[in-house]
């Protein structure tokens, strides 16, 4: 595994440290991470108070992402609303569905069945005028205005150790399933300039990367 959302509550893994099977590899610790995206939402959209919440409800590990976000959210006093993305027209709906609800902003949930149309949903969030939140940095440099996660390169460079270990006669149960160590925050102030938004200054200095 290389971007395993939740490996332990898909049920491709015992545990972390005790894969006790056939697979082993990196989390993406997506479940923990959806806070953080959301309280940088918040940060940039001080009125803040509903978000649509675009993924994919048979996404492995999805049970536990939406989970931990109802946690933030309430801690944050924010409402989600649930964008279910199971084919490539419910993309468009969904946004249409949090334009008529009214949602302030949008965070997009890392998803096999939604990362192939990021083009799109960048697009859409544009045209709409939703500040959004993307899982990965290729949502970025695709025009979305920003993303927070595990550093990807760090992840593929990391599962080819595994795959080296492997190869030498190491047995996947045996070695404990590693979490992301560095993170990246990405910003595209053009998108942000599309859309009427400031990034306040105290957000700015903390991006790794910044798209002008």
């Amino acid at each position: 595994m290389t971007f395993d959302n939740d490996p332990v509550g898909a049920g491709h893994v015992a545990s972390l440290a005790r894969p006790g099977g056939n697979i082993t590899g990196l989390s993406t610790l997506a479940p923990e991470l959806s806070g953080k995206q959301l309280e940088l939402l918040k940060e940039v959209v001080p009125r803040l108070s509903r978000v649509g919440v675009l993924g994919t409800s048979t996404q492995p590990g999805y049970a536990q992402v939406a989970k931990e976000m109802e946690i933030a959210a309430g801690a944050l006093g924010l409402k989600l609303q649930n964008l279910n993305v199971l084919s490539q027209k419910d993309i468009e709906s969904g946004f249409r569905a949090a334009g008529k609800e009214r949602a302030d902003a949008v965070l997009v949930l890392a998803s096999a069945g939604i990362a192939p149309h990021r083009t799109q949903v960048v697009e859409l969030a544009l045209k709409s005028r939703l500040p959004a939140i993307y899982p990965y940095l290729e949502y970025v440099e695709a025009g979305g205005l920003m993303s927070y996660g595990g550093h990807t390169n760090d992840l593929y460079r990391r599962a080819a150790i595994y795959l080296d270990k492997i190869l030498k006669g190491a047995k996947p149960a045996d070695l404990p399933v590693e979490q992301p160590t560095k993170f990246e925050f990405v910003i595209n102030l053009k998108a942000a300039k599309q859309i009427g938004l400031t990034i306040p200054p105290n957000v700015l200095v903390r991006a790794d990367k910044v798209i002008k």
